[in-house]
C-alpha cells in the first residue's frame, strides 16, 4: 500500500468517529496553535501563522456567504463580521496576535460545545 493510500484511510477512520462541527473546531485549534507559537517567534513564523489563519477566515467567508449555507442569518451575520475584523487585523503593520487567538479561541470553543 502507497504512504499516501494508507494516511488517506487512516484520516477516514480518524474522522469517521467525530462529528463535523468536532473536525471543524480541530481546524480552529491548529490555527490557534500556530498564532501561540508564532506570537513571539520570528517573523517567518508569524507570517506564516498568519497566512494560515487569513486562509482559514477566508474560507470560513466564502462559506457563510454561499447561498446554500443553512445557518441562521443571525449566524452568518456575524461570522462574516469576525471574519472581517480578522482580515482588517491580519493587514495590519503589526496585528494583535492576542485578538486573533482571542476570535479563533471562541469560535473553537462553541464549534466543541456543539459537538
Amino acid at each position: 500500500m502507497q504512504p499516501f493510500t494508507k494516511a488517506n484511510s487512516a484520516y477516514r477512520a480518524a474522522t469517521a468517529h467525530r462529528s463535523l462541527r468536532a473536525q471543524e473546531a480541530e481546524v480552529f485549534r491548529q490555527a490557534l496553535g500556530g498564532l501561540r507559537a508564532a506570537r513571539d517567534a520570528g517573523p517567518v513564523q508569524r507570517v506564516r501563522a498568519l497566512a494560515d489563519n487569513r486562509r482559514l477566515w477566508m474560507a470560513v467567508l466564502d462559506l457563510v456567504r454561499d447561498p446554500q449555507n443553512a445557518l441562521p442569518d443571525g449566524t452568518k451575520a456575524g461570522l462574516v463580521s469576525i471574519a472581517l475584523a480578522v482580515e482588517r487585523e491580519s493587514s495590519r503593520n503589526d496585528p494583535s496576535f492576542d485578538f486573533l487567538i482571542e476570535m479563533n479561541q471562541h469560535i473553537a470553543e462553541g464549534l466543541a460545545t456543539g459537538a
